[in-house]
C-alpha cells in the first residue's frame, strides 16, 4: 500500500517530455542567419529554452525593439512551420509513464514557454491531449520563472500548493515552483546542467522524466503508514 505524495503533477514540455532542444537551437540559428542577428553561442540559446520567445530575444539580441521582435517572431514561426515542427519526438517511454501516472490517480498538467498554437499541435501530434487536465502557455501567463502559470493551474484544479509538484529541465521551472511555493523535481535531459538545477534545491534531480513514476512510488511507500498486526 502506497500513499500518493502529491495530487497534481505539472510538467514542462520542451526538454522534459519532448526531445526538442536541438531543434529549437537549429531553428534559432536559421532565424539569426536570415535576419542578420550575428553569431549566437549555442550554449546561450540552450540556456533560454523554457522562456517565452520575447524573453529569449531579450537575452539573445539585447536591445531588441518591438518592431525587430515582430520580425523575429514572424521569421521563427515561418521556419518552424516549414522545417522543424515535426522533428521533435517524445523521450522514449514518456507516453507510457504519463499513462501510468494518470491510472494511479494523479492529475496531470502542463506549464510551458511554448505558444498555445505550438502546444496544441504537439498534443495532437503525440496523442497525449486526453491525459492532461489543464495546460498553460506563455500566451496566457507571464513567462517563467514568474509563478502565474502554476498559480493559475492550482486555482483551476483546486489544488493547494503543498499538494502539487513541478517537473522540469530548467532553473526557470524550479524558480517558478519556488515562487509558487510548490515542490519541484529537476530532470537532467534538457537545457540546464544538473549542477545548475541542484543549486535551487529540488526534491531530487532525475536523469530522465521516465524515472518520475518510480521515484513517486518510492516516496509514497515511505510516507505510507506502517501495517498493523
Amino acid at each position: 500500500m502506497t500513499t500518493r505524495p502529491f495530487d497534481l503533477l505539472v510538467f514542462d514540455w520542451d526538454g522534459t517530455l519532448m526531445d526538442s532542444i536541438g531543434t529549437i537551437v537549429a531553428c534559432t540559428y536559421a532565424v539569426a542567419g536570415e535576419l542578420g542577428l550575428g553569431e549566437i553561442d549555442e550554449r546561450k540559446i540552450r540556456g533560454t529554452v523554457g522562456l517565452g520567445l520575447r524573453e529569449s530575444m531579450d537575452i539573445l539580441s539585447p536591445g531588441c525593439d518591438d518592431a525587430t521582435y515582430q520580425r523575429i517572431l514572424e521569421c521563427y514561426r515561418r521556419h518552424w512551420m516549414a522545417a522543424y515542427r515535426d522533428e521533435p519526438v517524445l523521450f522514449p517511454g514518456t507516453a507510457e509513464m504519463l499513462r501510468g501516472l494518470a491510472e494511479s490517480g494523479y492529475l496531470l498538467a502542463i506549464a510551458t514557454g511554448k505558444s498555445r498554437r505550438g502546444l496544441e499541435y504537439s498534443l495532437e501530434q503525440t496523442g497525449l491531449r486526453h491525459l492532461f487536465h489543464a495546460t498553460r502557455t506563455v500566451d496566457e501567463a507571464f513567462s517563467k520563472p514568474h509563478p502565474k502559470m502554476l498559480l493559475d493551474l492550482l486555482d483551476e484544479l483546486g489544488i493547494a500548493p503543498r499538494r502539487a509538484l513541478m517537473i522540469g529541465d530548467t532553473t526557470y521551472d524550479l524558480e517558478m515552483a519556488r515562487n509558487a511555493r510548490t515542490a519541484a523535481v529537476g530532470v537532467c535531459s534538457g537545457s540546464h546542467a544538473r549542477e545548475e538545477l541542484a543549486r535551487l534545491e529540488p526534491l531530487v534531480c532525475l536523469e530522465r522524466v521516465t524515472e518520475v513514476g518510480e521515484w513517486l512510488a518510492a516516496v509514497g511507500a515511505e510516507a505510507s503508514p506502517a501495517p498493523t498486526s
